[in-house]
């Protein structure tokens, strides 16, 4: 389960979301698209949020619903776990029930950020910080994360493990973290002005810089698997430099090789309906060629439903060749192999209906 603090959904000041709908709006992991668009995530999102039991004036536009799933699309997220023994859970499960959940939240002394630290330091008293040079006093997101990486040197009953949950491609890739100060100079509208008109600001960002700006929320961190049998303890390895580029160069040999003669996958997801399989995942309905040809999106439908082998090859090319090339982005060895091993299913797939066609000796 993911418990967050929220703003303008249902009136709660929190809410309880399994992992997978978190993340994805799906509810299994194998129902993930390998790429998506805008319009293929308004869709997931709201095929999911209609089937969540919110109160009746809670509607699809009249607040920002969207924030209870689909996180994974918008952003990569970087996890922080720790070890918590079965009587404290409980113990926060009866502290969360007995308070009043009604909403509550307020930008600089109560958001999100200020949930986390409640709920960590409940576990773990003063893990978790405000910073006053970096964040002028507000709790920020890379300040809870810095100071419980910093906690965790000095109380190693905690056993942190950091991780970090890919953005799915296809939309714009997120911008790294930053905090109240670092935001405000590193945004270019604003950095030319504050610095001439308040000099005092660049001692400032320097203090700033010393006490969090160096901290790299991903480092040294493993990558979540959605697919494992436990995703929240068995996390992968990345995939190192020498990886990425042998991966890298296979995908452009097997374009080269292929020549698929198609317009680009993101124009033709463009033009495309998403839709639900008999099982609930997701596919497209690709307009090519005069005819409507459904092409399965996931792991679980790609091979199985998709009316061209060709198609769902250039929807993996796609997917794969967006990963490799995002170098700053960690990404799984194992989620590689895997999709890997499905492009190559497809490309087989796809040279059995080709042969299918080719007319014979006799004919």
């Amino acid at each position: 389960m993911v418990i967050s603090r929220y703003h303008g959904v249902a009136r709660r000041d929190w809410m309880a979301v399994p992992l997978i709908p978190y993340l994805y709006a799906v509810r299994n992991s194998e129902d993930v698209p390998l790429y998506v668009d805008t319009k293929l995530v308004a869709f997931l999102r709201g095929q999911y949020l209609s089937s969540l039991p919110l109160p009746a004036e809670s509607h699809p536009g009249d607040e920002p619903r969207y924030e209870l799933a689909g996180a994974a699309y918008d952003r990569t997220i970087y996890g922080f776990r720790i070890a918590t023994r079965p009587e404290q859970d409980d113990a926060l499960i009866q502290f969360l029930n007995a308070s009043r959940n009604e909403e509550s939240y307020k930008l600089v002394s109560r958001n999100c950020a200020d949930f986390v630290k409640q709920i960590i330091n409940f576990y773990y008293p003063h893990a978790i910080h405000r910073s006053v040079i970096a964040d002028l006093g507000v709790t920020t997101p890379k300040q809870a994360a810095k100071s419980l990486v910093r906690a965790s040197k000095h109380r190693r009953q905690m056993q942190l493990t950091t991780f970090v949950i890919p953005q799915v491609p296809g939309l714009k890739r997120s911008k790294p973290v930053h905090g109240v100060i670092e935001s405000l100079v590193l945004a270019k509208k604003y950095v030319t002005p504050a610095l001439l008109f308040h000099p005092f600001l660049v001692g400032g960002v320097e203090a700033a810089y010393w006490a969090g700006w160096r901290f790299n929320p991903g480092k040294d961190a493993l990558v979540f698997n959605a697919t494992a049998s436990n995703p929240m303890k068995d996390f992968d390895p990345p995939l190192t430099a020498a990886q990425r580029n042998s991966y890298a160069e296979r995908i452009a040999a097997m374009k080269k090789a292929d020549e698929l003669d198609y317009p680009s996958w993101r124009q033709l997801q463009s033009e495309a309906q998403p839709q639900l399989d008999a099982e609930g995942r997701p596919f497209l309905q690709v307009p090519l060629d005069g005819r409507e040809i459904p092409v399965g999106i996931c792991r679980g439908n790609a091979l199985h439903i998709s009316g061209s082998p060709e198609l769902v090859q250039h929807l993996l090319l796609t997917h794969l060749d967006a990963e490799l090339k995002a170098k700053k982005v960690r990404i799984s060895e194992e989620s590689v192999k895997s999709d890997w091993n499905l492009l190559e299913s497809a490309r087989d797939a796809s040279r059995a209906a080709a042969d299918d066609l080719r007319p014979t000796a006799n004919e």
